[in-house]
């Protein structure tokens, strides 16, 4: 994907006495996804949204909407736009780096939102000179700046030719893994099911590749839509089938290769019933063979 064409952010990057001029673009991008409008069913026509008083039900004009603090229920605490302004830290437009830490430092719970830092044209040598220092030593930085009205801490990382500055969030954004993981029983698995286990997950085992990996409900919106401009509709597709407990080692074999238990029966019933078959043909043929054998002087006799 190509870089967007205008920064996101323009500003420096210090370390030390070091500065260098930069500029930030979003690495992201969901621009090239199907998106929709909200139109009125019955006429056809895009719908327009409109602010209007809780209580009065009629339309708010944008000079008379101000920021509220919910204290309770139908009290708040009003800010005027320049209240709220004056909120917002002073900035001296530079990620001032902190400290320099080991890339696996940081959980990546934290990580936000990537963008590309590149360099200003007459920065280019003290950029280069922070990128590969920091490529040399296997570190990333810890900045901080003021961007889009809040102060932010950033992780700078080297990514190929330049650096890439992700924006963490902050503690108390981040949910306690111990209270969402909390009403997760303590099950321990052993035994068998762990060995198949870890033999799927070694026949599993890749690498990452973005390019494999399809949106696919982008592909489903586009067949859907299609299908709507075609007259057609599309078949709804069964719900996913979710393993049992009791039905959870006998997925793990057939994930493995092995046999269903209940296949393999059949193919143990179909072989025993060939190896009967084939024992009571030979019994039959041995006697008729020993019967002929009997007969045959008798007739000698007869012919004489």
């Amino acid at each position: 994907m190509a870089v967007a064409a205008r920064a996101q952010w323009k500003g420096y990057i210090r370390f030390g006495e070091v500065t260098a001029p930069v500029a930030l673009y979003t690495a992201t991008s969901t621009s090239d996804r199907i998106s929709f409008h909200t139109v009125n069913r019955k006429t056809g026509n895009r719908v327009r949204r409109e602010f209007v008083d809780g209580v009065t039900g009629k339309p708010v004009e944008k000079e008379d909407q101000v920021k509220g603090y919910e204290l309770d229920n139908d009290r708040y605490v009003v800010l005027e736009p320049e209240e709220v302004a004056s909120a917002v830290p002073e900035s001296d437009k530079t990620l001032h780096v902190q400290a320099f830490i080991s890339c696996h430092d940081i959980d990546k719970v934290y990580f936000d939102r990537p963008y590309y830092l590149t360099p200003d044209k007459m920065g280019t040598e003290a950029y280069a000179l922070l990128r590969d220092g920091m490529r040399k030593k296997e570190v990333a930085a810890i900045a901080q700046t003021v961007l889009f009205r809040r102060m932010r801490t950033v992780l700078v990382r080297t990514h190929d030719k330049g650096l890439i500055a992700t924006t963490l969030n902050f503690d108390y954004e981040v949910r306690s893994a111990k209270e969402a993981f909390k009403e997760i029983p303590d099950i321990k698995i052993k035994g068998e099911m762990l060995e198949l286990a870890k033999h799927i997950i070694g026949m599993k085992k890749g690498t990452f590749s973005a390019e494999e990996f399809d949106d696919r409900y982008e592909a489903a919106l586009a067949e859907l839509i299609k299908a709507k401009l075609e007259g057609k509709t599309l078949p709804k597709r069964a719900p996913p089938k979710v393993s049992k407990p009791n039905e959870l080692l006998e997925a793990l074999r057939q994930s493995a290769g092995f046999k269903p238990a209940a296949e393999s029966k059949r193919r143990e019933g179909k072989a025993a019933a060939k190896g009967r078959a084939k024992a009571t043909r030979s019994t039959a043929a041995k006697a008729k063979t020993k019967t002929a054998a009997k007969s045959a002087p008798a007739q000698r006799r007869r012919a004489g």
